[in-house]
Protein backbone atom coordinates (compact mmCIF):
# COMPACT_ATOMS: atom_id res chain seq x y z
CA UNK A 1 0.00 0.00 0.00
CA UNK A 2 1.24 3.49 -0.76
CA UNK A 3 0.25 6.64 1.03
CA UNK A 4 -0.18 10.00 -0.65
CA UNK A 5 0.13 12.96 1.69
CA UNK A 6 -2.70 15.37 0.78
CA UNK A 7 -3.16 19.03 1.64
CA UNK A 8 -6.33 20.52 3.05
CA UNK A 9 -8.37 22.31 0.41
CA UNK A 10 -11.77 23.95 0.31
CA UNK A 11 -14.69 21.80 -0.76
CA UNK A 12 -14.73 21.78 -4.56
CA UNK A 13 -17.53 20.12 -6.49
CA UNK A 14 -16.62 17.01 -8.46
CA UNK A 15 -15.98 17.50 -12.12
CA UNK A 16 -16.37 15.09 -14.99
CA UNK A 17 -13.55 12.60 -15.32
CA UNK A 18 -11.18 13.35 -18.17
CA UNK A 19 -7.82 12.27 -19.51
CA UNK A 20 -5.74 14.86 -17.67
CA UNK A 21 -2.34 14.43 -16.04
CA UNK A 22 -2.36 16.54 -12.89
CA UNK A 23 0.67 17.16 -10.69
CA UNK A 24 -1.20 19.34 -8.21
CA UNK A 25 -1.44 18.40 -4.55
CA UNK A 26 -4.26 15.92 -3.86
CA UNK A 27 -7.56 17.11 -2.43
CA UNK A 28 -9.24 15.93 0.74
CA UNK A 29 -12.76 14.56 0.36
CA UNK A 30 -15.17 14.06 3.20
CA UNK A 31 -15.29 10.46 4.36
CA UNK A 32 -11.99 9.51 2.70
CA UNK A 33 -9.04 8.29 4.82
CA UNK A 34 -6.07 10.60 5.33
CA UNK A 35 -3.50 9.99 3.95
CA UNK A 36 -5.13 8.49 0.90
CA UNK A 37 -4.39 4.81 0.35
CA UNK A 38 -4.39 2.84 -2.90
CA UNK A 39 -5.36 -0.76 -3.45
CA UNK A 40 -3.13 -3.52 -4.77
CA UNK A 41 -3.68 -2.83 -8.48
CA UNK A 42 -3.16 0.93 -8.24
CA UNK A 43 -0.11 0.40 -6.02
CA UNK A 44 1.38 -1.92 -8.64
CA UNK A 45 0.83 0.66 -11.40
CA UNK A 46 2.25 3.46 -9.25
CA UNK A 47 5.43 1.48 -8.61
CA UNK A 48 5.67 0.57 -12.32
CA UNK A 49 5.39 4.21 -13.38
CA UNK A 50 7.96 5.23 -10.76
CA UNK A 51 10.47 2.65 -12.03
CA UNK A 52 9.85 3.91 -15.57
CA UNK A 53 10.72 7.46 -14.53
CA UNK A 54 13.81 6.29 -12.62
CA UNK A 55 15.11 4.52 -15.75
CA UNK A 56 14.64 7.62 -17.93
CA UNK A 57 18.36 8.49 -17.53
CA UNK A 58 19.26 5.72 -19.99
CA UNK A 59 15.83 4.72 -21.36
CA UNK A 60 14.01 7.58 -23.13
CA UNK A 61 10.27 7.94 -22.61
CA UNK A 62 8.15 9.02 -25.58
CA UNK A 63 4.68 10.38 -24.74
CA UNK A 64 1.93 9.57 -27.25
CA UNK A 65 -1.69 10.65 -27.53
CA UNK A 66 -3.93 7.87 -28.82
CA UNK A 67 -7.53 8.01 -30.02
CA UNK A 68 -9.94 5.30 -31.21
CA UNK A 69 -7.52 2.39 -30.72
CA UNK A 70 -8.97 -1.10 -30.51
CA UNK A 71 -7.00 -3.91 -28.89
CA UNK A 72 -6.23 -5.58 -32.26
CA UNK A 73 -5.01 -2.29 -33.69
CA UNK A 74 -2.82 -1.74 -30.66
CA UNK A 75 -1.25 -5.17 -31.07
CA UNK A 76 -0.44 -4.42 -34.71
CA UNK A 77 1.18 -1.16 -33.66
CA UNK A 78 3.38 -3.04 -31.20
CA UNK A 79 4.45 -5.44 -33.96
CA UNK A 80 5.33 -2.53 -36.26
CA UNK A 81 7.48 -1.00 -33.52
CA UNK A 82 9.23 -4.34 -32.92
CA UNK A 83 9.97 -4.71 -36.64
CA UNK A 84 11.51 -1.22 -36.78
CA UNK A 85 13.59 -1.93 -33.68
CA UNK A 86 14.88 -5.21 -35.15
CA UNK A 87 16.98 -3.23 -37.65
CA UNK A 88 19.11 -1.79 -34.86
CA UNK A 89 21.20 -3.26 -32.07
CA UNK A 90 23.30 -1.76 -29.27
CA UNK A 91 26.96 -1.41 -30.21
CA UNK A 92 29.33 -3.62 -28.20
CA UNK A 93 31.73 -0.68 -27.86
CA UNK A 94 29.02 1.56 -26.40
CA UNK A 95 29.69 2.57 -22.76
CA UNK A 96 25.98 2.16 -21.98
CA UNK A 97 25.33 -1.51 -21.20
CA UNK A 98 22.29 -3.02 -22.89
CA UNK A 99 19.29 -3.56 -20.63
CA UNK A 100 17.74 -6.94 -20.11
CA UNK A 101 14.56 -6.01 -21.96
CA UNK A 102 16.18 -4.68 -25.10
CA UNK A 103 13.00 -3.96 -26.99
CA UNK A 104 10.79 -0.86 -26.94
CA UNK A 105 7.69 -1.15 -24.79
CA UNK A 106 4.36 0.51 -25.60
CA UNK A 107 1.94 0.82 -22.69
CA UNK A 108 -1.39 2.59 -22.22
CA UNK A 109 -1.25 4.69 -19.06
CA UNK A 110 -3.63 5.57 -16.26
CA UNK A 111 -3.33 9.35 -16.39
CA UNK A 112 -4.35 9.98 -12.78
CA UNK A 113 -1.79 7.54 -11.33
CA UNK A 114 0.92 8.70 -13.72
CA UNK A 115 0.35 12.26 -12.49
CA UNK A 116 0.85 11.10 -8.89
CA UNK A 117 4.05 9.24 -9.79
CA UNK A 118 5.28 12.24 -11.77
CA UNK A 119 4.60 14.59 -8.85
CA UNK A 120 6.32 12.31 -6.32
CA UNK A 121 9.40 11.66 -8.49
CA UNK A 122 12.07 13.64 -6.62
CA UNK A 123 14.75 14.02 -9.37
CA UNK A 124 12.27 16.08 -11.42
CA UNK A 125 11.47 19.50 -9.98
CA UNK A 126 7.98 20.97 -9.95
CA UNK A 127 8.63 23.00 -13.11
CA UNK A 128 9.68 19.94 -15.13
CA UNK A 129 6.75 17.91 -13.83
CA UNK A 130 4.32 20.69 -14.77
CA UNK A 131 5.97 20.97 -18.19
CA UNK A 132 5.42 17.25 -18.86
CA UNK A 133 1.83 17.45 -17.61
CA UNK A 134 1.19 20.37 -19.94
CA UNK A 135 2.29 18.31 -22.94
CA UNK A 136 -0.13 15.48 -22.24
CA UNK A 137 -3.79 15.53 -23.13
CA UNK A 138 -6.32 12.95 -24.24
CA UNK A 139 -5.60 9.22 -24.05
CA UNK A 140 -2.01 8.68 -22.92
CA UNK A 141 0.36 5.97 -24.10
CA UNK A 142 4.07 5.75 -23.32
CA UNK A 143 6.80 4.25 -25.49
CA UNK A 144 9.97 3.42 -23.56
CA UNK A 145 13.19 2.73 -25.47
CA UNK A 146 15.98 0.46 -24.16
CA UNK A 147 18.66 3.11 -24.76
CA UNK A 148 19.19 6.49 -26.38
CA UNK A 149 19.92 5.78 -30.05
CA UNK A 150 18.81 8.64 -32.37
CA UNK A 151 18.74 6.50 -35.59
CA UNK A 152 16.69 3.91 -33.76
CA UNK A 153 14.31 6.61 -32.51
CA UNK A 154 13.99 8.01 -36.04
CA UNK A 155 13.17 4.57 -37.46
CA UNK A 156 10.50 3.99 -34.80
CA UNK A 157 8.94 7.42 -35.38
CA UNK A 158 8.76 6.70 -39.10
CA UNK A 159 7.23 3.30 -38.34
CA UNK A 160 4.57 5.04 -36.22
CA UNK A 161 3.79 7.43 -39.09
CA UNK A 162 3.43 4.50 -41.50
CA UNK A 163 1.35 2.40 -39.14
CA UNK A 164 -0.94 5.28 -38.12
CA UNK A 165 -0.81 7.96 -40.84
CA UNK A 166 -1.36 11.49 -39.52
CA UNK A 167 -4.83 12.85 -40.03
CA UNK A 168 -5.02 15.17 -43.01
CA UNK A 169 -5.93 18.74 -42.04
CA UNK A 170 -9.35 19.96 -43.05
CA UNK A 171 -10.73 16.46 -43.56
CA UNK A 172 -14.32 16.56 -42.31
CA UNK A 173 -16.05 13.48 -41.00
CA UNK A 174 -18.96 12.17 -43.00
CA UNK A 175 -22.36 13.11 -41.57
CA UNK A 176 -24.65 10.30 -40.41
CA UNK A 177 -27.23 9.11 -42.94
CA UNK A 178 -30.73 10.32 -42.21
CA UNK A 179 -33.59 7.78 -42.32
CA UNK A 180 -35.32 9.49 -45.24
CA UNK A 181 -32.08 9.37 -47.28
CA UNK A 182 -31.69 5.60 -46.85
CA UNK A 183 -33.19 3.73 -49.86
CA UNK A 184 -33.84 0.67 -47.64
CA UNK A 185 -35.74 2.66 -45.03
CA UNK A 186 -39.27 1.39 -44.31
CA UNK A 187 -41.57 3.78 -42.43
CA UNK A 188 -42.57 2.45 -39.04
CA UNK A 189 -39.64 0.01 -38.83
CA UNK A 190 -36.62 0.71 -36.70
CA UNK A 191 -33.46 1.25 -38.70
CA UNK A 192 -30.67 -1.26 -38.32
CA UNK A 193 -27.95 0.13 -36.14
CA UNK A 194 -24.65 0.47 -37.99
CA UNK A 195 -21.48 0.51 -35.93
CA UNK A 196 -19.37 3.53 -36.88
CA UNK A 197 -15.93 2.91 -38.29
CA UNK A 198 -13.38 4.60 -36.01
CA UNK A 199 -10.13 5.86 -37.45
CA UNK A 200 -7.25 5.49 -34.96
CA UNK A 201 -5.02 8.49 -34.40
CA UNK A 202 -1.58 8.68 -32.79
CA UNK A 203 0.34 11.87 -32.06
CA UNK A 204 3.81 12.27 -30.53
CA UNK A 205 3.35 14.84 -27.76
CA UNK A 206 6.85 14.96 -26.27
CA UNK A 207 9.59 12.99 -24.56
CA UNK A 208 11.69 12.70 -21.42
CA UNK A 209 15.28 11.98 -22.47
CA UNK A 210 18.10 11.99 -19.91
CA UNK A 211 15.86 13.92 -17.49
CA UNK A 212 15.29 16.65 -20.11
CA UNK A 213 11.82 17.47 -21.39
CA UNK A 214 11.30 17.80 -25.15
CA UNK A 215 8.22 18.94 -27.01
CA UNK A 216 6.74 17.57 -30.19
CA UNK A 217 9.25 19.26 -32.52
CA UNK A 218 12.15 18.61 -30.16
CA UNK A 219 11.62 14.86 -30.38
CA UNK A 220 11.87 15.00 -34.17
CA UNK A 221 15.04 17.10 -33.95
CA UNK A 222 16.68 14.71 -31.49
CA UNK A 223 15.92 11.75 -33.78
CA UNK A 224 18.02 13.37 -36.54
CA UNK A 225 21.19 13.46 -34.40
CA UNK A 226 24.06 11.04 -35.12
CA UNK A 227 24.89 8.24 -32.71
CA UNK A 228 27.20 8.76 -29.73
CA UNK A 229 29.87 6.63 -31.39
CA UNK A 230 29.77 8.91 -34.45
CA UNK A 231 30.08 12.02 -32.28
CA UNK A 232 33.02 10.52 -30.40
CA UNK A 233 34.78 9.74 -33.69
CA UNK A 234 34.25 13.32 -34.85
CA UNK A 235 35.68 14.71 -31.59
CA UNK A 236 38.71 12.42 -31.81
CA UNK A 237 39.24 13.57 -35.39
CA UNK A 238 39.14 17.24 -34.37
CA UNK A 239 41.57 16.71 -31.51
CA UNK A 240 44.01 14.64 -33.57
CA UNK A 241 44.10 16.96 -36.61
CA UNK A 242 46.74 19.40 -35.16
CA UNK A 243 49.04 16.49 -34.35
CA UNK A 244 48.63 15.12 -37.86
CA UNK A 245 49.52 18.51 -39.35
CA UNK A 246 52.59 18.79 -37.11
CA UNK A 247 53.74 15.32 -38.12
CA UNK A 248 53.34 16.24 -41.79
CA UNK A 249 55.47 19.37 -41.34
CA UNK A 250 58.20 17.47 -39.54
CA UNK A 251 58.24 14.78 -42.22
CA UNK A 252 58.68 17.43 -44.91
CA UNK A 253 61.46 19.04 -42.88
CA UNK A 254 63.53 15.86 -42.69
CA UNK A 255 67.05 15.77 -44.07
CA UNK A 256 68.20 18.82 -46.09
CA UNK A 257 64.77 20.45 -45.91
CA UNK A 258 65.15 21.06 -42.18
CA UNK A 259 67.60 23.97 -42.62
CA UNK A 260 65.39 25.66 -45.24
CA UNK A 261 62.32 25.20 -43.03
CA UNK A 262 64.03 26.75 -40.01
CA UNK A 263 65.40 29.59 -42.17
CA UNK A 264 61.95 30.33 -43.50
CA UNK A 265 60.57 30.35 -39.96
CA UNK A 266 63.32 32.75 -38.87
CA UNK A 267 62.57 35.18 -41.71
CA UNK A 268 58.88 35.04 -40.92
CA UNK A 269 59.52 35.97 -37.29
CA UNK A 270 61.87 38.81 -38.27
CA UNK A 271 59.31 40.24 -40.70
CA UNK A 272 56.58 40.14 -38.11
CA UNK A 273 58.79 41.84 -35.53
CA UNK A 274 59.86 44.60 -37.95
CA UNK A 275 56.22 45.17 -38.89
CA UNK A 276 55.28 45.59 -35.23
CA UNK A 277 58.21 47.95 -34.64
CA UNK A 278 57.30 50.20 -37.61
CA UNK A 279 53.65 50.41 -36.50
Amino acid sequence: MICVKPVIASSIPRTARGYVVSVNAPRIYEGKPIPRRYGVQKTFLYNQYTRMLEASDNSPIIFLQHTNFASQRLQKLRRDIADANAKFSVSLSSPTPPVENGTPTLAVMRTSLFGVALRDFAPLDAEQAAQIAGLLQGGLAVLTLPSFNPPQLDAILRALDRSVPPKKPGLAQSAPIKPQDDPNFIPGRKMQRVKPVLTPELVVMGALIERRVFGMEGVRDVSKLPTLDTLRAQIVGLLSSPAVQLAAILSEASGGKLARTLEGLKKGLEESQSAEASS
